[in-house]
């Protein structure tokens, strides 16, 4: 199994961060705009669309208050991996910043690099997103 491990720290607080991470439904006006283009929100299962045409559904595993962790698994969509899981959390560092964890679980191991390319390129997003650099909107 791969495993992709990403950190990275925000210039904003994890309360502020937890508020964006938390709104499962409105990952495409909140969390990663433009990089992924639109999220429905059916029960505990979101399907998201990215900007290259890909679609995932995801259904959430876990939203953890307290932790400021939010885990969901892909159970469908146009990726086809055996086995994904991902979780993305807000952690307090040093003054009044935000590290954010984001960890994805995959089999099969052929889908590790396409997959870390995803997440390097939604943690350029979200990063900007979460530091107000580009827009948000609630809900």
């Amino acid at each position: 199994m791969a495993s992709i491990h990403k950190e990275f720290v925000v210039d904003a607080t994890p309360d502020a961060v937890w508020d964006v991470l938390s709104d499962y439904g409105a990952v495409h006006k909140r969390l990663a705009p433009g990089f992924v283009t639109d999220t429905q929100l059916s029960s505990d299962t979101r399907t998201v669309t990215f900007s290259d045409g890909t679609i995932v559904h995801e259904r959430l595993v876990d939203l953890d208050h307290g932790a400021r962790r939010v885990a969901y698994t892909v159970v469908g969509g146009s990726l086809h991996p055996a086995h994904h899981h991902a979780s993305m959390q807000a952690l307090a560092e040093a003054g009044g910043r935000t590290r954010f964890v984001w960890h994805t679980d995959v089999l099969p191991d052929t889908l590790a690099a396409p997959i870390a390319e995803f997440v390097e390129q939604g943690s350029v997003v979200i990063r900007q997103a979460l530091e107000g650099r580009i827009g948000m909107t609630t809900g």
